[in-house]
């Protein structure tokens, strides 16, 4: 099941700080007005905050494959400011409601985060990419973390999803529910250089010939791609799992969707080089009944009506604030 996304700016700015510890940068006192971009009920955001709220929302669309560098700066600069704005406000309403988070929940919540990482020197990359220290990188956690704790207790808490919502959401869009037809394969490759010489083609093709002949007089197939195959899967035996049409090449899938369980196909050509395709299992399409979906469904619904209502959450302390905006 593919459930449509979800690019709420609210929902996106909590959620996004709180997996990669970016998008929340803390107010800071300021000592003249040409330091500030805003105040909220007192409190200076800074310029120099903005400017790297900015250039990690860059940095995140360009490893996202966006144009991040192609958006114009003023624009962004308003968008990341009323995002500041809108953090630093809830932050404020989590104090006034004394929302407390200890040192052991900052702390789990930041060894999950590092163990997401190789290497503690991986570890240590990302935070210079980011341009955090960890003494940083744990006020900002425990902000966010207070923050998705006021959400938490005043918006999402609240919100049901009744099974006559799922089950309208699933019989208004059975595209979303529908399971194509996928085979399971294994495969030998054996590659070839696209600046090659026939000579070099010659020799490819004689030597996924050899390995043919050896399948035939029933060697193990996942032995033999263990032994010759020049892809990555050799090492698990050539398996490449189950795939639905589009996502290999054509002459590939063609190949592999014509075969039957167990069978072997004959030598296949395409761009990589000469292929030998054996097809170990098969699922026909199929639709996901409801009984299977509706977790999911329940799952998308809430966070879907939870947009919604945290922005109208913010709006509603954004109305009692006082907010000036220098930028």
């Amino acid at each position: 099941m593919k459930m449509p996304s979800i690019r709420s700016v609210w929902f996106n700015v909590i959620t996004i700080y709180l997996v990669t510890l970016v998008g929340f940068t803390p107010a800071e006192g300021a000592e003249t007005a040409k330091d500030q971009v805003a105040v909220v009920n007192g409190t200076v955001i800074t310029r120099q905050a903005l400017e790297s709220e900015v250039a990690r929302a860059k940095n995140r669309m360009v490893a996202q494959g966006q144009p991040g560098a192609g958006v114009p700066t003023e624009k962004m600069d308003q968008k990341i400011l009323d995002q500041l704005i809108d953090m630093e406000i809830l932050l404020q309403e989590s104090q006034k409601q004394k929302i407390q988070i200890t040192d052991k929940t900052v702390a789990d919540h930041l060894a999950k985060f590092k163990a997401r990482f190789p290497s503690t020197e991986a570890y240590q990359k990302a935070l210079k990419e980011l341009n955090v220290s960890e003494i940083e990188l744990k006020e900002k956690t425990m902000k966010g973390l207070a923050v998705q704790a006021l959400i938490e207790k005043q918006v999402t808490s609240k919100i049901e999803i009744s099974d006559a919502d799922r089950r309208s959401f699933y019989d208004s869009n059975p595209n979303f529910f529908k399971q194509p037809e996928q085979v399971e394969a294994r495969h030998i490759l054996i590659k070839l250089d696209p600046a090659g010489d026939e000579a070099q083609q010659a020799k490819a093709l004689e030597k996924i010939k050899k390995i043919q002949q050896e399948v035939k007089a029933g060697e193990d197939f996942a032995a033999l791609a263990k032994k010759y195959s020049e892809g990555p899967s050799a090492t698990n035996g050539g398996d490449l799992g189950f795939f639905g049409r589009g996502q290999m090449v054509k002459p590939f899938e063609d190949a592999a969707f014509n075969l039957e369980t167990g069978q072997v196909s004959d030598i296949v050509k395409t761009q990589f080089g000469y292929h030998l395709i054996m097809v170990t299992g098969k699922k026909a399409g199929s639709t996901i009944s409801y009984e299977e979906a509706k977790d999911k469904i329940g799952t998308h619904l809430k966070q879907q009506k939870s947009s919604e209502l945290i922005a109208a959450y913010i709006e509603t302390l954004k109305k009692e604030a006082k907010i000036e905006k220098s930028l």
